[in-house]
This record gives structure tokens, C-alpha cells and sequence, in this order.
């Protein structure tokens, strides 16, 4: 098998990615994260995580906006893995906005889950002909792809929902598997939509609902833990993360309160939430290697979260030494 080989962005000054050169860098490399944010050679945004196999994968947008830039240059996302949340391994990239042949532009937040040995990753991108952002679905054999279109066309574009009339409502998909096989898909800015997905995960199988959550802005994440579901979701604008619980993925949600203050030197806030190897972890981004505006040069840092014994959530402390290596 040929290896390929593909360009990164490397400091070269004051820690931060001020000014960058070219480096030609060996696929699945390995990278020791001593802190927080957990990855310095490249801006990465919008994490999702997923646990499978004994490891987490950790899928990024990729942020490459020239310095001074006040706007998203977003063109391909990453994918990185590590079986003890300290040492990570990133692979190619395995997906890329070329290779939805309908979109346009913005790579922007996705999430990846794994249904009967195949990996779907659902994705934000700005339509090519329908005008407004839409949500598209790739498919692969491996969780570090490469992925490939799973449909030709978007899931979800901006005319199938009219509970908010700006074009970049239909963003931030997340997905969950509820425990009797069920798929849902949630995503919203301004408004939280959900539907029910067939068992191929590349089809909507109903209607979409509308869930109303106090001050609710995007990126919706939903999770279960011990019979309770968690609704979290970007709160206001700059962006905090709040959540709200609820005993059935259908509601109703009770909203709990914030859970994640501001993020630093960004506007934005955008969470994953995984438990792996008998911890709890908040994954998010940041601004703090950025030198200009951090909302368009985001760092994805991890840190501890932890429940109280009514299953509410407790503030997230945010750390710069981040999370250490589990076992």
C-alpha cells in the first residue's frame, strides 16, 4: 500500500500558530498532549468523540483562516485517536467538503457513530443549490475512513425546516442510538430540531420535532447515563454550555443550568461528552492559541466531568493541564 503524505501546520514561534510554514509529516502521527488544548500544531474546533474498540476517536473541524481574518475558512475536518487521552494519533483526514458533490463550502461541526460495523459521520455544510447551510451523511468501514458520500444528496437542507427563518439553522447534527435500536439525529442554531432516523442512518424516518430550551443557540449534544438523557447545548451568545435532562429521548426536557462558562478568546462553545475507562470527559474548544480572534482559530481542549448523585451534572472546571492518561 503506497503511503501518502500530507502538509501541516507546525509553530515556529511563542507556542501559538502566528505564523506557519509548511511540513511535509508521515501519516498517523503521534502526539503527546502535555495540556490543554490538547492538539498546537493545527487549529481544530467542534469536537465530537466517540468510544469504540478500547479507544476514543476524536473528530474535528479544522480551522484556516488566515491570521486577521474575521470570518470561518473551514475546508476539511480531522481525526485523531488515543487509548489513554493523553498520547493521540492523527490520521489523515478523512473526509473533506469536496467530497460531498452537492455542497459548496464550511466544513463545519459533525459527529461520527458506529452502527453494525459501519462508521456515519454526519456533517454541516453550506448547500451548493439550495440556499442555506444542510446536513449530509458519509459513510465508511473504518472509523478513521476514508469516508465517502452515503447518499449524493444532503439529509436535512434548509427548506425542510421553517421554525426559524435564518439560512444556517440546519447545523451541528448530533446522533444518539437509543437503547431499543432507535436512531435520532439532533441539530439546530436557534432552534433544537430532532427526527427519527431509519436503520440505514441515511434517511429521516418521520417528522422533524422542535424542542424548546431556555436560551438555546446550537450545538446540541445528547448523551445517556444510568436511565437519564442529557440534552447539552451552546447557551446565548458568546456562547456558554448548558443542559437539560429528561427519562425519555422524546422529553420532556427539564433544563438543569450551565454546566461550561465562557470558552477563552471565543465566542463559540461546543461540547462532546464520552466515558471511557471509568472517567467522564468534557471535550470543547477554546481560543487560547489563537492571536487574533479566537473564534475563527479554536483549539479543542478535554477536561473532567463529574456527576452528583442525583445524576445532574456539575460545573466543568476548565484546566490548562487538562486530563491525565488512564489505564
Amino acid at each position: 500500500m503506497k503511503i501518502s503524505k500530507y502538509i501541516l501546520t507546525i509553530t515556529i514561534a511563542l507556542g501559538c500558530l502566528t505564523e506557519t510554514k509548511a511540513a511535509v509529516v508521515n501519516p498517523d502521527t503521534t502526539i503527546h498532549a502535555t495540556g490543554n488544548p490538547i492538539i498546537r500544531h493545527e487549529f481544530t474546533a467542534d469536537p465530537a468523540a466517540m468510544v469504540y474498540k478500547d479507544k476514543v476517536y476524536l473528530y474535528t473541524g479544522h480551522d484556516e483562516a488566515p491570521t486577521g481574518k474575521n470570518g470561518y475558512v473551514m475546508h476539511n475536518w480531522t481525526c485523531f485517536s488515543s487509548s489513554d487521552m493523553v498520547n493521540w494519533t492523527e490520521h489523515l483526514s478523512p473526509l473533506n467538503i469536496k467530497d460531498f458533490a452537492w455542497a459548496k463550502a464550511d466544513a463545519w461541526a459533525s459527529q461520527v457513530i458506529e452502527r453494525n460495523g459501519k462508521f456515519y459521520w454526519y456533517v454541516a455544510v453550506e448547500h451548493g443549490t439550495i440556499p442555506g447551510k444542510a446536513i449530509g451523511v458519509a459513510v465508511s468501514d473504518s472509523p478513521t475512513g476514508p469516508f465517502k458520500d452515503a447518499r449524493g444528496t444532503a439529509l436535512v437542507t434548509n427548506d425542510m425546516t421553517k421554525a426559524i427563518k435564518h439560512s444556517w439553522d440546519d447545523i451541528d447534527p448530533t446522533v444518539i442510538i437509543d437503547k431499543d435500536g432507535q436512531a435520532y439525529l439532533f441539530w439546530g442554531n436557534g432552534m433544537c430540531y430532532y427526527a427519527k432516523l431509519k436503520s440505514n442512518m441515511t434517511e429521516l424516518d418521520g417528522p422533524i420535532e422542535t424542542i424548546t430550551l431556555p436560551h438555546y443557540t446550537e450545538a446540541p449534544w445528547v448523551h445517556q447515563r444510568n436511565g437519564w438523557y442529557y440534552l447539552s447545548y451552546a447557551y446565548e451568545f458568546p456562547e456558554k454550555i448548558a443542559y437539560a435532562m429528561s427519562r425519555s429521548i422524546n422529553g420532556p426536557w427539564v433544563y438543569k443550568g450551565i454546566i461550561n462558562e465562557l470558552a477563552g478568546n471565543s465566542n463559540t462553545n461546543h461540547q462532546a461528552i464520552i466515558d471511557f475507562k471509568g472517567k467522564s470527559y468534557f471535550i470543547y474548544h477554546n481560543g487560547a492559541l489563537a492571536a487574533d480572534a479566537g473564534s475563527f482559530h479554536r483549539s479543542v481542549c478535554i477536561d473532567y466531568l463529574y456527576y452528583n448523585k442525583d445524576g445532574s451534572i456539575k460545573r466543568v472546571v476548565m484546566t490548562s493541564e487538562g486530563v491525565g492518561a488512564v489505564k
